[in-house]
């Protein structure tokens, strides 16, 4: 079977097409990895197609010795081209912009509450109110956010059995939560009791959620809270998304620790070197002393996991409630105070010197501008970080 015909005179127009879009990325983006480009990449099936054809023989280049042939040819390169174009356009949809990629490998995300003399939110702000300073070297802000829009949210649940029970009519309050944040947000869920397991890693998709709030009933020899603890900060290592991420552990437990090795103070500190922020919901228990129910005391540590890391502590239960066999418990209304102090706070990035990546701890500091502080306080949620090649 004859190959079919394209006129030479009209092949270089195509080729002209081609190699034009890559040159041209190349020119705006020199950054830029461009090896999918390459007509070999099997992410351009479709362009690699045609070269195939072309090299094989199957598509031959030869003068029309007809006007029906000329016809034919130049139909022919007219759909090749349309074909090389949507190809060239997929690609370009598929490819994250440069700032985007910028913000994954080098920017250092610092969260910030400001609050006016009666400690409310204050919202408005721009980044020319900020300054903010590198181990005291002032730097520009590369990245402002007025409220979180991209989360990493990880559920970090006690599975034993005081708190199993409540947790699994939670998922829907969970889901509503994630849900109000943007599509680019991550989440995942760990379970601890006398063993800790990531039962969700991270993912963009919600379904899994549900499914870690229904907790199933097993023996456990008591609670790992910090070992839990320490393990849900270390799960944000190596699992992708943004550096301009926020980075929250919502961590829901009785307090009660009885097994842990690790020492809160340490848990606080992985938190601050990778920026992220605990929110601690404490489902009391009571016991009866005097005649009446008194609740029990969380563990050391507890509540500072929250206050040092830039989250909030949440109290949460009765003693009326703990009397009564057929209490339901509603977390909607904390997960929505979780939702609102995450989106009355301003997120500010920047990218640190190559120098920075030594391993070592480097202080951030931001301050408002002068015109600012006078009627305003800042609230700094993350004061240090650790780069490592």
């Amino acid at each position: 079977m004859e190959p079919a015909a394209i006129d030479s005179r009209l092949w270089p127009t195509i080729e002209l097409h081609t190699v034009s879009s890559y040159a041209t990325r190349q020119h705006n983006d020199p950054g830029e990895d461009h090896r999918h480009h390459d007509c070999d990449n099997p992410q351009h099936t479709a362009l690699r197609a045609l070269f195939v054809l072309a090299r094989s023989g199957r598509i031959a280049l030869r003068r029309p010795r007809t006007s029906r042939e000329f016809i034919f040819n130049s139909l022919t390169a007219l759909a090749l081209s349309l074909i090389t174009t949507a190809v060239l356009a997929q690609s370009e949809k598929n490819q994250e912009p440069e700032d985007v990629v910028r913000v994954r490998t080098d920017l250092i995300a610092v969260p910030v509450i400001v609050t006016d003399k009666r400690g409310r939110r204050v919202s408005g702000l721009g980044a020319g109110d900020f300054r903010l300073a590198d181990d005291e070297r002032a730097t520009p802000v590369k990245y402002f956010a007025e409220g979180t829009d991209r989360v990493a949210m990880l559920f970090a649940l006690d599975a034993s059995g005081s708190a199993r029970e409540i947790l699994s009519q939670q998922h829907d309050a969970a889901l509503a939560l994630f849900g109000k944040f943007g599509a680019a947000s991550r989440v995942a869920a760990l379970h601890f009791s006398d063993v800790v397991k990531l039962v969700l890693p991270f993912t963009s998709d919600p379904a899994g959620v549900a499914r870690a709030f229904n907790l199933a009933a097993e023996q456990s020899t008591g609670t790992a809270i910090f070992d839990g603890a320490a393990a849900a900060v270390r799960s944000f290592d190596g699992s992708g998304g943004f550096s301009s991420e926020r980075r929250i552990v919502v961590l829901i437990s009785d307090g009660l620790d009885t097994l842990s090795s690790t020492k809160p103070d340490a848990v606080i500190e992985l938190a601050r070197r990778r920026g992220v922020s605990f929110y601690v919901i404490h489902f009391q228990l009571f016991t009866p002393r005097d005649g009446i129910l008194e609740a029990r005391p969380p563990a050391k540590g507890f509540r500072e996991l929250a206050e040092k890391t830039g989250g909030r502590y949440f109290k949460f239960g009765s003693a009326r409630l703990a009397l009564d066999p057929k209490a339901r418990y509603d977390l909607a209304p904390v997960f929505q105070a979780i939702e609102q102090d995450l989106l009355g706070q301003y997120v500010l990035g920047f990218s640190p010197g190559e120098a920075a990546r030594d391993g070592r701890l480097h202080r951030v500091t931001v301050n408002l501008t002068t015109r600012a502080h006078q009627k305003f306080t800042l609230v700094q949620l993350r004061t240090d970080y650790t780069l490592k090649d």
